[in-house]
């Protein structure tokens, strides 16, 4: 490893990002550019991987499906090839054009979500949420790697903020869009179509939610390719395996994160049940909750992004160096009685305002951790650990979590108006054991920042 950030010219689609005097990274204008498309691409990847969580109480009656099968559409169907395409095309970020990447991801998780619309049976459905998942592999990647290469360390939590509005903005859209559209299909009726018939509201929704992806894909080549930045290592490409060497080589910061994100993750299947549970537990309909949780998620996340960046920068400016971790962990404390609290709820809103409470420290901590993950990484491998990170994210919460929760409500409860009891079991296992693993690599991060702040400075 060789000390010194290294700034390597890249081309894009839209050109080469042009750099100034600030240490070789882009001019602003051009980096806020770049965040503001990609917060839109990822509004769109949060929006078409969520929002079968709204529907799949309709799924489920259309297509007589358990708790189980509703649980591997939720989360093993997107996986699937998440899993087998995340971590080989992460190869392509660390050394090919991140802009080009991202645009065909956009066009084929866009086009499958439109697909899961035309799904006639399990079997298509569940086929179909594969290639959603395909699509969105390698979005993730290659948009933090971009978003690290446009801005010096200091101001990366802020930036990453900014793209993650579009993780708020999806998720919430996710809720608000789905609902309203299943209030006005129930209204006006479901569209006769040539060649496919009636189509099922849960249908329409998939359609109208996946085709507007294909226009996204066509904006995100406007954005330049950043000049790479943090080229910490001896070789400028490095494989799948000399990666995992460099993580094994500094287990004391990133085993803690990737063990503390595996664990965190089992308890992400309540958020996907989040409609299955408010309909079976307090009788609401999948577009009452839709439209009452999607403008929560959406003010709180929003509020809590914007809390979370001023208390990085505030803790920065007062010479904490590991400001982020800081903010991961406090956030986590402040969440854990809430989460436990929240199935345990007499009543609906009591249930809703402590999920709330997650929502906001959600928003507050996301952008700190991935701006944890993003410093300490060096940049020829940044691409491939940053999949392998929300390969776990993906794998385990959006992929195992909901299934473990369907089947423990299946077999454990065995009752489905039991499912507040699965929600509660797994938040009271994994989250505190998730804050405990967390914590060990706080001291080990802290120091890893300051070598770096030594012997890699950046302009502030």
């Amino acid at each position: 490893m060789t000390n010194g950030s290294t700034a390597v010219a890249g081309t894009g689609a839209g050109g080469v990002a042009a750099v100034d005097s600030n240490g070789g990274f882009p001019p602003a204008r051009q980096g806020w550019y770049a965040v503001s498309i990609l917060a839109v691409t990822t509004t769109f990847a949060l929006l078409d991987q969520g929002i079968i969580g709204l529907l799949i109480q309709q799924i489920k009656r259309d297509f007589t499906l358990t708790d189980t099968e509703a649980g591997l559409l939720l989360g093993p169907a997107f996986v699937i090839f998440y899993a087998f395409l995340g971590l080989p095309l992460s190869r392509f970020v660390d050394r090919s054009n991140r802009t080009i990447i991202i645009s065909i991801g956009i066009f084929v998780w866009s086009i499958a979500t439109a697909i899961c619309g035309l799904a006639s049976n399990f079997i298509h459905l569940f086929l179909a949420r594969i290639m959603v998942g395909a699509g969105e592999a390698i979005n993730g990647p290659a948009s933090y790697s971009i978003v690290s290469d446009y801005f010096p360390r200091d101001k990366l939590p802020r930036a990453i903020a900014t793209m993650q509005i579009g993780s708020v903005a999806g998720g919430g859209l996710s809720m608000l869009i789905g609902g309203a559209m299943i209030w006005i299909i129930a209204t006006v009726g479901s569209p006769d179509l040539p060649l496919v018939g009636v189509l099922r509201p849960w249908q329409v929704v998939f359609i109208a939610v996946g085709l507007p992806g294909v226009l996204v894909s066509l904006l995100m080549l406007t954005v330049k390719e950043p000049p790479r930045h943090g080229l910490r290592m001896d070789r400028p490409k490095v494989g799948l395996w000399q990666a995992m060497g460099y993580l094994g080589t500094h287990f004391a910061i990133f085993g803690p994160m990737f063990i503390g994100l595996t664990l965190g993750s089992l308890d992400g299947g309540g958020r996907a049940w989040g409609a299955a549970f408010f309909e079976r537990t307090y009788g609401w309909s999948p577009a009452q909750y839709g439209l009452t949780s999607g403008v929560l998620q959406i003010g709180l996340m929003l509020i809590g992004l914007y809390a979370g960046t001023r208390l990085v920068e505030s803790m920065f400016r007062r010479g904490l160096e590991d400001a982020p971790m800081r903010v991961v962990i406090y956030c986590r404390l402040a969440a854990l009685p809430a989460a436990i609290a929240m199935p345990l709820m007499p009543d609906p809103w009591l249930a809703l305002a402590c999920s709330g409470v997650g929502m906001l420290t959600l928003g507050m901590s996301g952008p700190s951790l991935n701006a944890v993950l993003q410093i300490v990484t060096p940049n020829q491998i940044r691409g491939q650990v940053t999949a392998l990170y929300l390969f776990i994210y993906f794998v385990v919460g959006s992929g195992l979590s909901p299934l473990v929760t369907g089947m423990v409500t299946d077999y454990v409860f065995t009752s489905p108006d039991d499912l507040r009891w699965s929600i509660l079991l797994l938040h009271a296992i994994f989250l505190p054991t998730a804050l405990a693993v967390t914590c060990l690599g706080w001291k080990p991060y802290r120091e890893e920042v300051r070598r770096l702040n030594r012997d890699d400075p950046q302009p502030v």
